[in-house]
């Protein structure tokens, strides 16, 4: 027998009386689930395009996500980015990285981890690029803006900039906000 199968019994019937017709009632203990919110949603996407020579620094925001955590108790978010980088004869290094810009912030700070992705030889190739993320820490009344930034690092101590090109494209960025039981 597990927990779900205890159950409770009553009788009407004393024991001092014998011809009663005694029935008992059996009813499991009922389990009421607290609900748990959960939204799906879907970011705005771009295009970018990394020219040849692009210096080390140079940033190119690819997704952003408006995010309302109002009336989620204990609000965790995941986020799921994909997107396709096709190189042209390039050898880059990119950085991918998530950031939230709430109400009342000046200045974006980062979510999660860095990602990397590299290119070490001048080839002309389409790789898909994804990762994911949570941020559990937010407050229960915020709005915020998440984007995905991608920034060209050094190849080489010696070479600041790409050699070659790269397109990311068919960039998606999705979110799913629930309450953190």
């Amino acid at each position: 027998m597990n927990d779900q199968d205890i159950r409770t019994c009553e009788c009407d019937c004393s024991e001092e009386i014998q011809d009663c017709n005694c029935r008992c009632v059996c009813e499991r203990p009922r389990k009421y689930l607290k609900p748990n919110r959960t939204t799906l949603k879907c970011g705005s996407q771009v295009s970018a395009t990394i020219p040849e020579e692009t210096l080390t620094g140079t940033t190119f925001t690819l997704a952003t996500l408006n995010v309302n955590t109002k009336g989620y108790r204990r609000p965790c978010i995941k986020f799921d980015f994909a997107g396709n980088i096709v190189t042209t004869e390039a050898v880059i290094t990119l950085n991918f990285q998530i950031f939230k810009q709430c109400k009342g912030q000046f200045a974006p700070i980062p979510v999660g981890s860095v990602w990397t992705y590299s290119r070490l030889a001048a080839v002309t190739e389409s790789d898909s690029f994804r990762f994911f993320s949570c941020d559990c820490n937010i407050c229960g009344e915020e709005c915020c803006v998440y984007s995905v930034v991608a920034t060209v690092t050094g190849i080489l101590p010696e070479i600041n900039e790409t050699i070659g090109s790269a397109v990311i494209n068919n960039v998606s960025l999705s979110a799913i906000i629930a309450e953190n039981m």
